[in-house]
């Protein structure tokens, strides 16, 4: 079979393209694959922005359901039902070679898909379902509920013929569960360095207003507990009270009630929120800043945000987790899991060394080019499509 007649079916559970994370990664999975010759054509939800270039077939509309954001809903399993009718609907036509999913109810719907079309499921892991589920407050730590998730997402783990997942540390603990090392393999998260690369900074700080006389530090992502902007606001807080002259950019979406929460934590007037950031201009608004930060708490999680932070040439403050130091390696300072002084310091350090500032910043772009371009990750995904229908 030439690489020109592989067709793959992705299913997409989620309001495909809505400018974040998750998003990120299917977006550019897809790019990069047509890129080495495949076929395909992506399943998704009703809403959501469609992208030139991405083949993409949507569930009939539902008038109620307009949530963007990431983390889990009630009224998930009814969309799921309906984009499973769909994905047959289209396979009936685009007759596909093999299904992408993404993410475990991607995958619980391609177990009952590749069972009726008699076709190789790949499982796109991102992390661990129940994870995750607690990380958005969705179930309690211990309750029944968590249980049956963590049994379900079990099951839909061995019920893939292959499973990528979007970091080493997921991979495993997919393996310490029993999956085989024969259908498992990490694929991080990449980055076009071309389009993410160093830009005038100028232009977004006088958009937005920006203070000329002091470091800017940049966020952009989801706003949410376990995307750590919480800490990010009580860091700030005490680099104030230290009496640190420091500016931050947080972008993305929702922006909820952390404008309040800033103000009420004194920091208002050193706080810059964007809302939603298109991620074709988010190039230029991460350029803004002289600083990148990621404060995720989650341990599961891909992060594929500093893939590009590193790409725009960034020096990143994080947490000290398995994920960041696959990405990451020398080109960050990090701070204890969790502790909002730490990351405070850590800010502070950088911001005070224009130096070490540049060395980061540097390091972090030579690391991204060399080793996370998606042009390079396209071609081990084509390589798993490959070896999965030779199983």
């Amino acid at each position: 079979m030439s690489e020109s007649a592989l067709r793959v079916l992705v299913l997409a559970p989620t309001p495909f393209f809505a400018d974040r994370g998750c998003h990120v990664r299917i977006l550019e999975e897809a790019r990069a694959a047509i890129g080495c010759g495949v076929e395909l054509r992506l399943v998704t939800y009703h809403i959501g922005r469609d992208i030139p270039g991405i083949p993409t077939e949507r569930i009939p509309q539902i008038p109620w359901y307009r949530k963007l954001a990431a983390g889990p809903s009630w009224h998930k399993p009814y969309l799921d039902i309906l984009l499973l009718l769909k994905a047959l609907k289209v396979a009936r036509s685009f007759r596909p070679h093999l299904i992408h999913a993404h993410i475990h109810e991607g995958a619980f719907i391609g177990i009952f898909l590749k069972k009726i079309l008699r076709i190789p499921l790949v499982f796109d892991c991102q992390g661990s379902l129940t994870a995750e589920i607690v990380d958005h407050g969705f179930v309690k730590e211990g309750s029944l509920l968590q249980r049956f998730f963590s049994f379900l997402e079990r099951r839909i783990d061995h019920g893939a013929d292959y499973v990528i997942t979007s970091s080493t540390p997921t991979a495993r603990l997919l393996a310490k569960g029993g999956v085989g090392p024969d259908r498992l393999q990490p694929l991080l998260d990449g980055v076009d360095t071309d389009t993410f690369a160093p830009q005038p900074k100028e232009i977004v700080r006088k958009r937005l207003s920006l203070p000329d006389d002091r470091p800017i530090v940049s966020y952009l992502g989801v706003l949410s507990v376990y995307q750590g902007v919480d800490l990010l606001l009580e860091a700030a807080a005490l680099l104030k009270q230290a009496g640190a002259k420091i500016h931050f950019l947080i972008m993305g979406f929702p922006e909820g009630g952390y404008p309040a929460k800033a103000d009420s934590l004194g920091v208002a007037d050193m706080v810059t929120f964007t809302g939603r950031v298109p991620y074709d201009e988010a190039p230029l608004y991460l350029c803004a800043g002289d600083i990148a930060v990621s404060a995720k708490v989650s341990l599961t999680e891909a992060n594929g945000k500093l893939f590009n932070y590193m790409a725009c040439g960034l020096p990143t403050v994080v947490f000290d987790t398995p994920v960041n130091r696959e990405i990451l390696g020398d080109a960050a300072l990090y701070a204890r899991l969790g502790d909002a002084a730490e990351l405070a310091g850590a800010i502070g350090r950088l911001a005070g060394d224009r130096e070490l500032r540049a060395e980061l910043g540097e390091l972090a772009r030579e690391k991204a080019i060399a080793e996370h371009s998606w042009q390079a990750r396209g071609r081990e995904l084509v390589a798993v499509y490959r070896k999965t229908l030779q199983r």
